[in-house]
């Protein structure tokens, strides 16, 4: 589809009228005519700002013109998977795992590699064939290139540790001290908890990214101890193994 045609279509599906689209990004009415009848085609910051009132990508609203994929792990963008600024306008050089919140989630390559692994290794790829794969392919990636001269990674660190800090503090009992946070897709550690009136629930984003560990009891036996965190909350929980029987011990608002 070309441009003319998306802009019409998001608008029609919205039930905006040519005048009311015009009102949201600041042009006129005449302008999104002329963008629908092809004569002309939105400047840039016009498209962010469709962008950003459609929840689409200026990829997808020039027609993908682009094939994009995440500049820090590879994986192929598309409008659900591409990350966003603070302010809600999309980033399209990373995927929202990999750029949450403002930050980027990874700064040390070995550790991304390992969150592939566990999410790509198949019955087709072996986890070894995985590795060596992710370790040719992200040293291409812009994101490893520049590492080094990114702002961010020394704050970012600097996060971490408080959040540990705050976890230890916790004092939860049989729980070791939580040394290290790794970086953890939503999907992979969201488990379900049965709440005392029977209902069952998840706190979690299967699609965002979370910084967490699993920790052995000391007491032993076989349960282990699930610390996840973000900006906003922090959850410890004790499950068996692969997750199961979960039991929720805190969940605090930071």
């Amino acid at each position: 589809m070309e441009t003319k045609d998306i802009i019409f279509e998001l608008r029609t599906k919205n039930r905006l009228s040519q005048e009311e689209l015009a009102e949201k990004v600041f042009v006129t009415r005449q302008a999104v005519s002329r963008w629908e009848n092809g004569e002309t085609t939105p400047n840039t910051e016009t498209l962010k700002l469709l962008s950003k009132l459609f929840d689409v990508s200026i990829n997808t609203l020039l027609g993908s013109p682009r094939e994009l994929s995440c500049q820090c792990c590879g994986m192929p963008l598309e409008d659900a998977n591409i990350s966003k600024e603070k302010d809600g306008f999309f980033n399209e050089e990373y995927c929202k795992w990999c750029y949450a919140d403002g930050e980027y989630m990874y700064h040390d390559m070995d550790e991304l590699i390992e969150v592939c692994v566990k999410t790509m290794a198949s019955e087709q790829f072996s986890s070894e064939q995985v590795r060596e794969y992710m370790k040719e392919k992200l040293p291409k990636l812009d994101y490893w290139k520049r590492y080094k001269n990114l702002d961010g990674a020394e704050k970012f660190e600097q996060f971490k540790q408080k959040l540990i800090d705050e976890i230890n503090a916790l004092g939860v009992e049989g729980m070791p001290k939580v040394e290290k946070l790794n970086a953890l897709v939503g999907g992979y550690v969201n488990l379900e908890y049965r709440l005392p009136n029977g209902k069952a629930v998840k706190f979690l984003d299967d699609n965002a990214t979370y910084l967490g560990n699993q920790l052995e009891c000391e007491f032993g036996g076989d349960r282990c101890f699930g610390v996840v965190a973000n900006m906003e909350f922090i959850l410890i929980c004790t499950y068996e193994e692969n997750g199961a029987n979960p039991e929720l011990v805190i969940y605090k608002k930071r």
